[in-house]
């Protein structure tokens, strides 16, 4: 079965691809079907209003099964008004580049002492026809806990600018210099959400 991942970011469409292997589907990434695609104005408050706003968007441009996901960033020892959130790319109303985001979060890190707990927390929207639409937020699609620090790591992945100060708590290593086949911890949640989906749209 074919379904259309409503990114451009080629990163988190090898994540998924990576986590949803077992289900033998076919993850294409929205510009491989629709190379001209036009900006979705996110404007949900929480990571779910986000994916749902996204994949609905999406697939009436595509008209085809098609999800989207979305993310939020939070920060332990940060206020409500100072947490990222849906919006951990903007600062002030303006989109920060990669290098940005790194200076950005690493400044956060230096607030809280030079490194503070965080978690992304995850949402996923699944539309496989007008009538048949899922959506789901939980803990076992979010991310694990983990570091955030002050000091970057010298290298960089597009795409994922936060790996760079993104510390595994357990090993107290970063994430780059663990084993590079390590699978994102919400690839088992995300393979659940599809196999259940899949198999109620089925009945």
């Amino acid at each position: 079965m074919r379904i259309i991942y409503g990114t451009g970011n080629q990163a988190k469409i090898d994540v998924m691809r990576q986590s949803l292997a077992p289900l033998n589907l076919e993850i294409r990434g929205i510009r491989e079907v629709l190379p001209a695609v036009p900006p979705v104005d996110e404007t949900g408050n929480d990571p779910l209003e986000n994916a749902v706003i996204k994949a609905h968007a999406f697939y009436r441009l595509v008209n085809m099964p098609v999800f989207s996901c979305d993310s939020g960033l939070y920060i332990d020892g940060l206020s409500p008004a100072q947490q990222p959130g849906v919006h951990v790319r903007t600062r002030n109303g303006t989109s920060m580049s990669d290098e940005e985001m790194i200076d950005y979060y690493a400044s956060l890190a230096r607030q809280c002492g030079g490194r503070c707990t965080a978690r992304y927390r995850n949402a996923i929207c699944l539309i496989l026809d007008q009538r048949t639409v899922f959506q789901y937020m939980g803990d076992d699609i979010s991310g694990e806990e983990f570091i955030l620090s002050s000091v970057p790591h010298a290298k960089r992945r597009s795409g994922f600018p936060l790996d760079s100060l993104s510390v595994h708590i357990p090993s107290g290593k970063y994430y780059f210099d663990l084993d590079a086949q390590r699978v994102s911890s919400a690839a088992p949640g995300f393979r659940a959400f599809f196999e259940r989906t899949l198999a109620s749209a089925a009945l």
